[in-house]
Order: structure tokens, then C-alpha cells, then sequence
């Protein structure tokens, strides 16, 4: 597990095969000790999660607000855990949340265009459901709420990898969190699987069409400056 600072304010979990983010919104939160997390990685991640916390001098107690991206166990893996030891308020789309709310996790998919990318999805990705703990979810979101943390986030619903899949833009930062629309691994492109790919495009060029200066992602590395460029020339 390595974690390293992005931007100023947020340090990104390399957990293996799938990333997590620590978002700390200092003096634009009201509580100004609130850390949220973005992602719980797979099952069993939380304790590599609470020493990333502990790696930037905070607690598990500071941990406030919990944003699972959407129902996949690499993403929603350790959302009760963490939940039962900091208390912090879960959010998701209301699409996943019921799956999740019932220790629920996976829908099929099919594998993207490209050879390598089939590749990946045939040895990586499971094909049958994969139990998580079941989680109450405090908060259901949709496209368009904005979310009074860390001078607010903006919440875009982005379906088509899955259905409850939501992307986050961070205007003072001017970043967006894409989770799994799309994916930097094993290059810049679409993300290995999708349960409607037609639907996922045209979530990618809602995404191409905002202007942003970085992104990070569910997988691969982040990209810190032209990030919109970089979407326009892929998706648009």
C-alpha cells in the first residue's frame, strides 16, 4: 500500500489493483477535521485504509464521509467496516444502493473494445457475484447534488461501466474523480468492462464536455494537468 498527495488536499491509496482517495477539506469544511473517503477498495482493505489515515497524521475518527463510487466489491468492498469504525456517513446512487444495503455487488458485463483490454477483463475481472457485507447507505445522490464537502463536489451520474456509477467533480480543485467511467490502465481509455458500453460512451462525452485541469481514477495513475484535453480527444 503506498499513498501519495495529488493535489492539495488529497492523497490517492494505491490499493494493488484499485485506487481509493482521502479527501481533506481543511478550512473549506465546517468541521474542520472531516476527512472523506472515496472508495473502500475490496474486502478486507481496511486496514491498509486506516494506515493511510494514520499516514497523514489524522484517525480513524476523523474519517466523516465515505463516497462509494458504485456497487463494484473493488469499490464497495470495506464501505461496512469502515462505516462501524468511524461512524462516518455513507453516500451512493440509488441505483447501487440497493445492492449494496443487501451485501450485493455485481452485475454482467462485457468486455471493451481492444485485444489487450480483453485480455485484461477475461483474467482480471469476476464473472459471477462476489459477497460484500451488507452496509446501510446514509445518503442516496444523484446527478446534479451538490455535496457540501471540501468547498463542494459536484456529483454526476455517469452509467454505462455500471449502472449506479458516479464521477465527482472537485470545482476548487478542478479535478474530477472518474472512479471506473473510464480508467488510465492499462492506458488512457475506457475501463475493461461495461454492463452497457453505448450507455457508457455517451456518459464519457457528457464528462468530455467539462473543463478540468486533473483526474484520477479506479485504476492507473492519475493525470495532473490536461486532463479535459485528454478526454475531449478520446471520447468527444
Amino acid at each position: 500500500m503506498a499513498t501519495n498527495q495529488i493535489v492539495e488536499g488529497l492523497w490517492r491509496i494505491n490499493l494493488g489493483a484499485v485506487n481509493a482517495y482521502l479527501l481533506d477539506g481543511g478550512e473549506l469544511d465546517s468541521a474542520r477535521r472531516a476527512l472523506t473517503l472515496i472508495d473502500t477498495g475490496v474486502p478486507k482493505s481496511e486496514g491498509k485504509i486506516v494506515a493511510a489515515i494514520e499516514a497523514i497524521g489524522r484517525t480513524i475518527s476523523d474519517l466523516q464521509h465515505i463516497i462509494v463510487t458504485h456497487c463494484h466489491p473493488d469499490h464497495s468492498g470495506s464501505v461496512a467496516v469502515l462505516k462501524r469504525l468511524s461512524g462516518a456517513r455513507v453516500y451512493m446512487h440509488a441505483a447501487d444502493a440497493a445492492m449494496v444495503r443487501k451485501g450485493e455487488s455485481w452485475r454482467p458485463m462485457t468486455a471493451s473494445p481492444g485485444l489487450l483490454r480483453r485480455l485484461m477483463f477475461t483474467l482480471f475481472v469476476p464473472k459471477k457475484p462476489t459477497a460484500i457485507d451488507p452496509c446501510a447507505v446514509d445518503e442516496e445522490i444523484r446527478d446534479g447534488t451538490e455535496l457540501p464537502i471540501a468547498g463542494g463536489l459536484k456529483v454526476i451520474h455517469a452509467p454505462g461501466h455500471c449502472a449506479g456509477q458516479v464521477v465527482l467533480l472537485w470545482p476548487r480543485r478542478r479535478l474530477i474523480f472518474a472512479a471506473d467511467a473510464c480508467a488510465n490502465l492499462p492506458n488512457f481509455g475506457y475501463a475493461l468492462g461495461y454492463e452497457d458500453l453505448e450507455l457508457g460512451k455517451a456518459s464519457l462525452r457528457k464528462l468530455a464536455a467539462l473543463d478540468f485541469d486533473a483526474a484520477v481514477f479506479g485504476h492507473g495513475n492519475p493525470i495532473t494537468s490536461g486532463a479535459s484535453k485528454r478526454f475531449r480527444d478520446a471520447f468527444a
